[in-house]
């Protein structure tokens, strides 16, 4: 922290706050999911069937409609799928790595991501599982340093 302080003051660059917010704050008020929002809107916020998911892409990808696997609930976000199945941001992300490796995970667009991923028998559609392992060294015991700072415009070259 004094090293960020002692560079921002060497480029004339004024700290206006500075802080910690716990990580419960940030498991609470979304922020992570809000800064990611791209990836955790699909992974944490939004049930898969509001998604624009690509239907011939899943179709010529997975083998199956995507309106019936929606119908059968058969796809969840990562969230859902922690707590359908019971399991850990990890235990998520190794059944994400395992899918990716048996080719059955598909990318939709940026940061638009869809696995057939199995648990004990059951397979589901999980859309960017791997967000909840990197969401979890946000939240919990963790806490995120911050400083808001501010400079004039111009002082810096942007180059």
């Amino acid at each position: 922290q004094e090293y960020v302080r002692s560079t921002l003051s060497k480029f004339s660059i004024q700290i206006k706050e500075e802080g910690t917010i716990p990580g419960t704050v940030i498991n609470s008020n979304k922020l992570i999911d809000q800064h990611y929002y791209s990836i955790a809107s699909k992974a944490t916020l939004h049930h898969p069937s509001s998604l624009n998911v690509p239907s011939d892409k899943f179709m010529s990808s997975f083998g199956e409609e995507w309106g019936k696997v929606v119908e059968e609930e058969r796809c969840v976000n990562a969230l859902r799928a922690c707590e359908r199945w019971n399991v850990d941001e990890s235990t998520l992300e190794r059944l994400w790595r395992e899918s990716e490796k048996s080719n059955k995970v598909v990318k939709f667009g940026g940061g638009f991501y869809c696995g057939l991923l199995e648990r004990e028998g059951e397979e589901l559609y999980v859309f960017n599982a791997f967000f909840m392992e990197m969401r979890s060294k946000f939240i919990g015991e963790n806490e995120l340093y911050f400083f808001s700072v501010e400079w004039e415009k111009g002082a810096l070259d942007w180059e």
